[in-house]
């Protein structure tokens, strides 16, 4: 087997709409650091690709009666008739040994854009439910995950007793109800607080800062993967 075949692949899922945001900085920062502790790197660019964030009815067969979405997704992926777009997605997620979320911390969670990519790419019958189960029986049981992210507040608003709350409080639901939940291992979050504040210097730094942060959190998974 080719050191290219052994190679781990690492899905960056991207979510910020200015190309020269620090978020995009310091998503392609994270990228290269990736390439070169040896991943492989898809980027999925939602706002580049005008990702369509809405679920509904319009990307399944005709539906009889009431339509529930999963059970929607459940038949889509029984029969074959899974939305292209998203079933090209799909396989992307599946075929990556971590995934990352890159984004803004918007409103104490993920953009809307983001949200809609998780309700239509996370497909019931696909990543968990049918044939698979929760947590450590869903599909993506054995991969990794971890966010990426800024917010507008300083770091001390953020702590326990701080003036917003506890930042683990905010990622409770996604860490536990979007990625543990479909089986991924949870790592510790890469976020820079406050960026917009920063003066030129400061966000040079900052980025270094991502960098070995992401080496640091990445390299035993780089390790411990085998295909």
């Amino acid at each position: 087997m080719s050191t290219f075949d052994a190679a781990p692949t690492a899905l960056i899922v991207h979510a910020h709409p200015e190309a020269r945001s620090f978020s995009t900085a310091q998503m392609t920062t994270t990228a290269q650091t990736l390439r070169d502790a040896g991943y492989r790197v898809d980027v999925l660019d939602l706002y580049s690709d005008a990702w369509a964030p809405v679920l509904d009815r319009a990307e399944f067969a005709p539906v009889e009666g009431h339509f529930k979405p999963q059970a929607e997704q459940q038949r889509a992926i029984k029969d074959g008739t899974l939305d292209a777009t998203v079933r090209a997605h799909l396989d992307r997620l599946l075929a990556a040994d971590l995934l990352i979320l890159s984004f803004p911390l918007w409103w104490f969670s993920l953009p809307a854009i983001l949200k809609g990519w998780v309700d239509r790419v996370f497909v019931m019958g696909g990543v968990f439910g049918g044939d698979y189960g929760l947590f450590g029986d869903a599909a993506l049981a054995g991969k990794r995950a971890m966010l990426l992210f800024t917010t507008g507040g300083p770091s001390e608003s953020f702590q326990p007793g701080g003036a917003l709350g506890a930042m683990d409080d905010f990622l409770f639901h996604i860490h536990r109800g979007m990625l543990e939940f479909v089986g991924y291992q949870v790592l510790d979050p890469v976020i820079t607080y406050g960026p917009a504040h920063l003066t030129e210097q400061d966000r040079a730094a900052a980025l270094e800062t991502v960098r070995e942060a992401v080496a640091a959190r990445t390299e035993t998974a780089a390790r411990s993967t085998v295909h």
